[in-house]
């Protein structure tokens, strides 16, 4: 009886709910790109297959659903490369989600709307916990100043485009800081490296670049270094100094471009689906 008093007594101990794990090597999505993206043999490019994705519709439905149950307070008690890989994943997935929706009768995620129906402004999914959609990913959270400050997230998204960077085989992975920033680097370089996005012209003497570089230049020429020490560029020209051995052959045109004496021009911008044919 004396227990049970002494029981009652004592003030009620409220018992934490434990958060689900959450695989930050991004298995599922991982096994999902193997199967249903195809890389160009120079392996600067992919299209992707998505026939099999929808195929394995009910994979994808499962790793969206995994991304959906987070919460933002287990969000926020996560590394900043756990987080940032989180959401580019997130980026990619629903985006490939977002063209199954209407697959195979579009040619460009354009086909939803610029005004009405835009793919980016439609809150079509829930991410840590609330409605959300790709804009709220991209631009108002990895673009968002002093939160990532990491330009390279023009490569770690995807947005269905033929003019966009490659969509990677393998998922990013937040398992550490030195394995993303290699990640990152890793296709930053292949993207610079396919010459039908970027390039240096031997016959004008001209830097040719994608349009991206045009578009969100203030994320590349902020200065300092990202929470990866990535740092930036102080001109779009430092662009083809830092990587001038991927965009040009010939080392007098390479010595030109680490010169910064090249004029720059940005090519147009091709918004047809990287479907594979």
């Amino acid at each position: 009886r004396d227990l049970v008093l002494l029981a009652a007594a004592m003030p009620a101990v409220r018992v934490a709910r434990a958060q689900p794990s959450f695989d930050h090597g991004h298995a599922a999505w991982d096994a999902l790109l193997g199967r249903h993206v195809k890389l160009a043999a120079d392996g600067r490019s992919s299209r992707v297959d998505y026939a099999g994705f929808m195929a394995s519709r009910a994979a994808l439905g499962a790793y969206l659903t995994s991304l959906s149950a987070v919460s933002e307070s287990q969000y926020a008690g996560w590394s900043k490369p756990q987080q940032y890989a989180f959401l580019a994943n997130a980026y990619n997935a629903f985006t490939v989600e977002k063209i199954l929706t209407r697959w195979p009768n579009l040619k460009s995620i354009r086909d939803f709307g610029t005004l009405i129906g835009n793919p980016w402004k439609d809150r079509f999914f829930t991410l840590l916990g609330k409605p959300q959609h790709l804009d709220g990913i991209e631009h108002e959270t990895m673009r968002a100043t002093g939160v990532f400050d990491e330009p390279r997230v023009h490569v770690a998204v995807n947005c269905a485009s033929v003019g966009c960077p490659l969509l990677d085989r393998k998922a990013l992975t937040g398992t550490s800081a030195a394995a993303l920033d290699a990640q990152l680097e890793d296709l930053m370089r292949r993207f610079l490296a396919d010459r039908t996005r970027n390039r240096f012209n031997a016959r004008t003497k001209t830097l040719e670049l994608s349009k991206i570089f045009d578009w969100y230049a203030d994320d590349f020429l902020k200065g300092g270094k990202s929470f990866l020490a990535y740092a930036g560029f102080t001109s779009v020209a430092e662009v083809g100094a830092r990587y001038a051995d991927l965009l040009a052959d010939s080392e007098a045109d390479r010595a030109l471009l680490r010169a910064l004496q090249a004029e720059v021009v940005t090519l147009d911008y091709d918004w047809s689906l990287n479907a594979a044919r």
